[in-house]
This record gives C-alpha cells, sequence and structure tokens, in this order.
C-alpha cells in the first residue's frame, strides 16, 4: 500500500493544532514554535505533493479512496488536479507566515486587562484551519468535502471573536462588542450557505445515487446519469449559493469586512488569502464538474453580480477610513475578478482564476502583514493617524508600496499576469463584460496610491516620529512574499504548466471551447 501522502498532508497541521493545544499554559513560547515547526513540516509535504504532480498525467492524481459510511454511499475519496495543487502549496506557504506575524498577538494583554488571551489556543486554532482548508482542496467526495467546508467555520468563528485586533479607538469594551458581531455574522451568514448546500447534497445523492465526484462527472458524461433540467438548476444553486457566500461575491459579502476590521491582521490573511479560496475552488471542481448546463444557463447571471463585486467593491474601497475595511473591500473586488474568469467558460479566462487566487493570497498576505506590522506601531486602523511613515520606517513603507502595487496589478507583479489573463478570457467571449471590467483596474490603482500618499507621505505626525522600521521576524514574514511577488510576475510558468492541463479537462466538463478570432490573422 502506497503512503497517502494527500492524508498526511491534511493530517500534519490536524495533529500539530492537538499537541499546540496540549501545550501547558506557561509555555507560551513553547506553543509558537511548536506550531511553527508543524506549519514548516506541512509546507514540505505540500512541495511533495507538487514535486510528484504530473501535469501531464491523470485528472485526479495521489489518489485514495476508503469505505467510510457505506450504507449511504459515503466514501474517503482523496485526489487532486493540478487547481488542488496550486492551493494546496499557496495555503501550506502562507501559513508559517501567518503564524510568525502574529508570534505576540495572543500575548497576555497590558497589566489590569479584564481579557485573558490564550496563546496556544490561538496557534491550535490557525493549524486546524489549514488542515481543514487542505482535505477540502483534496477531496473528490461531495458529502466529505462539505464536512470539511462546514467544520472550518468554528476555528475561524474563535479567531474572530477571540482573538481580535487591540487597536480600536474606542476602548476594550466597544472592541469585545464589535468582535462578537463579526463573529457571529460571519458564522451565520456562512452556516446559511452551508445548510442550503446541504439539501442539495442530499439532492445529489437522491439523484445520483452516492457522493463520488468522479462517477457522478463520469455517469453524466457517458449518459448513464441524466438529470432533469429543473434538477440540475435547483442543485446547482444550492451549491453555487455556499461558494458565493464563502467567496464572497456580491451581495453576500457583506460579513468579510466586518470580520476582516475585527481580526488580528494574521487572522485578516487567513481568511481571505486562504479560507476565502475554498469558495472560488469549489466553483470549479464542483459546480462546473456536475452540473455543466446549469452552469452555462447561470452564467450571465453570475458575471453581473461579478461585475458589481469588482466596481462596487473598488468604489467602497475608495472611501474607507480604516485601513483593514479598505483591503477587505479590495479583496471583494479581487474576488470578482476571479469569478468572472471562472464563468467566462475561456482556457485564459479560468487559468487566470486560478492564477489569480494564488497571486491574490500572495499579495493580499503582503500587504495586510504589512499594514498589521503598522497598526501594532501606532495603534490604530484609522487612515488619517497616520504621515510621514516613509521618513521614519522606509523598509516599511517600501514593502507596504510593493504590496500596494501588487494590489493594483502593476505590470511585473504577480497579479498582473492573473489580471490579464481574465480580462482577455472573458473579452474573447464577452466583450461588453470585459470592457466594463476594466474600469475596475483604474479604481484600484485610486484606491491602492491614495492609501499609500495619506500614510506614507507628507509631514511626519507626532506619533509617527519614533516609530520603529521593520524587525528582523517582521522582514522574514514579508521578504519571501515580496520575492515571489516579483518571480511570478516575470515567470509565471512553474504554475501555469501545472494549472493548464486542469483547465482543459474543466472546459470539456462544460463541452466548451474558446472561442475564435473574428478577424483572421494576415497572412
Amino acid at each position: 500500500m502506497s503512503f497517502p501522502l494527500l492524508t498526511a498532508t491534511a493530517a500534519l497541521p490536524a495533529v500539530g493544532a492537538i499537541a499546540t493545544a496540549a501545550v501547558p499554559a506557561a509555555q507560551r513560547t513553547v506553543a509558537k514554535w511548536l506550531a511553527l515547526l508543524f506549519s514548516l513540516a506541512t509546507l514540505v509535504l505540500a512541495i511533495v505533493v507538487l514535486a510528484r504532480f504530473d501535469p501531464d498525467g491523470d485528472r485526479y492524481q495521489l489518489t485514495e479512496s476508503h469505505s467510510w459510511i457505506a450504507d449511504f454511499g459515503v466514501r474517503y475519496e482523496l485526489g487532486v488536479d493540478g487547481i488542488a495543487v496550486a492551493l494546496i502549496a499557496l495555503t501550506a506557504l502562507l501559513i508559517p507566515f501567518i503564524i510568525l506575524a502574529g508570534w505576540h498577538d495572543a500575548d497576555p494583554l497590558e497589566t489590569g486587562s479584564t481579557r485573558w488571551r490564550p496563546t496556544q489556543g490561538f496557534f491550535a486554532l490557525i493549524l486546524a484551519v489549514e488542515a481543514m482548508v487542505i482535505i477540502s482542496f483534496e477531496a473528490t467526495d461531495v458529502f466529505l468535502f462539505y464536512i470539511f467546508f462546514e467544520a472550518m467555520l468554528i476555528p475561524m468563528y474563535f479567531l474572530i471573536g477571540g482573538f481580535g485586533d487591540r487597536a480600536h479607538e474606542h476602548g476594550e469594551k466597544a472592541a469585545a462588542t464589535q468582535r462578537s458581531y463579526a463573529a457571529v455574522k460571519f458564522l451565520l451568514y456562512n452556516l446559511a450557505g452551508g445548510l442550503i448546500m446541504l439539501a442539495a447534497v442530499i439532492g445529489l445523492y437522491v439523484v445520483a445515487g452516492n457522493f463520488s465526484l468522479t462517477e457522478i462527472a463520469e455517469a453524466r458524461a457517458n449518459g448513464s446519469l441524466d438529470m432533469a433540467t429543473n434538477t440540475e438548476r435547483w442543485l446547482f444553486l444550492g451549491f453555487f449559493f455556499a461558494f458565493a457566500v464563502k467567496a464572497p461575491l456580491w451581495p453576500l459579502h457583506t460579513w468579510l469586512p466586518n470580520a476582516m476590521q475585527e481580526s488580528t491582521a494574521p487572522v485578516a490573511v487567513l481568511i481571505t488569502a486562504v479560507v476565502d479560496k475554498v469558495g472560488t475552488f469549489a466553483m470549479l471542481r464542483f459546480c462546473l464538474q456536475l452540473f455543466p448546463e446549469a452552469s452555462k444557463w447561470a452564467t450571465p447571471a453570475i458575471l453581473v453580480l461579478a461585475l458589481i463585486s469588482i466596481i462596487y467593491g473598488a468604489l467602497l474601497a475608495v472611501g474607507q477610513r480604516d485601513i483593514k475595511r479598505l483591503v477587505a473591500y479590495a479583496s471583494i473586488s479581487h474576488f470578482g475578478f476571479i469569478i468572472m474568469g471562472i464563468f467566462a467558460m475561456t482556457s485564459q479566462g479560468q487559468s487566470g482564476a486560478t492564477l489569480y487566487m494564488v497571486n491574490h493570497g500572495i499579495s493580499t498576505a503582503a500587504l495586510m502583514l504589512v499594514a498589521g506590522f503598522l497598526i501594532s506601531r501606532r495603534g490604530s486602523r484609522l487612515i488619517a493617524d497616520y504621515g510621514g511613515v516613509q521618513k521614519v520606517a522606509p523598509v516599511l513603507a517600501g514593502t507596504f508600496l510593493i504590496g500596494g502595487l501588487a494590489t493594483l496589478s502593476l505590470p511585473g507583479l504577480a497579479p498582473f499576469v492573473s489580471e490579464f489573463l481574465v480580462l482577455v478570457g472573458t473579452f474573447t467571449r464577452y466583450p461588453v463584460v470585459g470592457i466594463i471590467a476594466t474600469f475596475g483596474i483604474v479604481l484600484a490603482a485610486l484606491y491602492t496610491l491614495v492609501l499609500y500618499q495619506r500614510t506614507m507621505t507628507g509631514p511626519v505626525k507626532p506619533e509617527i516620529a519614533k516609530m520603529p522600521d521593520l524587525r528582523v521576524r517582521e522582514l522574514v514574514v514579508v521578504a519571501p512574499l515580496v520575492v515571489l511577488l516579483i518571480f511570478l510576475g516575470v515567470y509565471p510558468k512553474p504554475l501555469t504548466q501545472v494549472i493548464d492541463p486542469a483547465v482543459k479537462q474543466t472546459m470539456s466538463d462544460v463541452q466548451q471551447k474558446d472561442p475564435k478570432p473574428e478577424v483572421e490573422a494576415a497572412k
């Protein structure tokens, strides 16, 4: 029996979570180092998965299949395609940086505080989320996926509600109230989506007789499973609704700004760079593969919602006074691009969307973590409380600028390649949608450059005058992310050659081919 590599990759952070939580309360530093070591070991396994994956091989590789609940046709089935491999690598890469960036975020509060923060719990919850996200990317049994898709809400709820940002202008009591509100809103929105998806999962079992993604897709392809049109559409909507909440897509997005605002910067990165990617990934893996005709039927409406997300998110980002809320609304705009690329139904669009998931994770992590370092120094999230930072902390300002330029998809940085592919892929099939979406790029430049101007340039405010520059630990967090942004912006081939074959399979699932150019090339 071959070594269960995929199980090990998901199980290792779960074991790490248990081990970290079991560390005695007095040994906070031990808990931190233990969590970091488990996250690095998971990264090593993710690299092994990436190395063993053959882009030209079978669609799902490193597969594992075991009977689980035989009476209901539930199996423990795992397998990865190129899209899943890329996102597993992203998740495993970001978690060590999230742990390092949050090294002191769960330390005891100042003397006299009424709130105790269990350090071990903070890092154990991060590892628990990592385990659930990774197995969600690996699961090829719909019921198995659903369990971890929902289970990850529990540790995220406690991370948002129990370990919020210390920078709050109205004091600790008001901060606790806001954290509780944000955590409950996050949980209710995602639970509502999950309950609707559960009904669709049950409906799928009634129609197909099992939960195996590969078996259902194969039966659909060879004609042995024929869903009624209305049945397929209702099932699609049940799945898509849950994924759109997680993504998040307008108008189901309102939980994200509150959650990111009240979270610590590392947890905010965990939300938008890691957890939310499960929603867009699932659209590719489950919606398009299980319900190809319904996916094509819903495409016009979804493209409209994606466009609204792009423009609406960018416009609200322009008007934000809070740094974290600005990044949150920028992410809503970026997720609009990702969903637009998925449902453009072109190979360029879907390759770009998958690449965008990875690049958005790296760029958002870089920007938000540096913003977190900035906020921890000043003790405020408000943009108006900053000014002249580049004169006293030039390295911090420089890395903040690179993260911001990546967010606006500057050529030469990783997000540019993915955004360009999404726009090209959309324009070839839906030119009007592609043209309107480009306004999101203009707005991105506006909110990013205005943010930098108001925080980093101008006269040095008295509260900023003695602000220290990035420390060694913080540089260790930020520098690799900046290097990756530049490397993948110049040479994205290592990712595209893994992603493209999986995208071709997805295009085949929905029986779509790329549109031919209307004007033939000159001979």
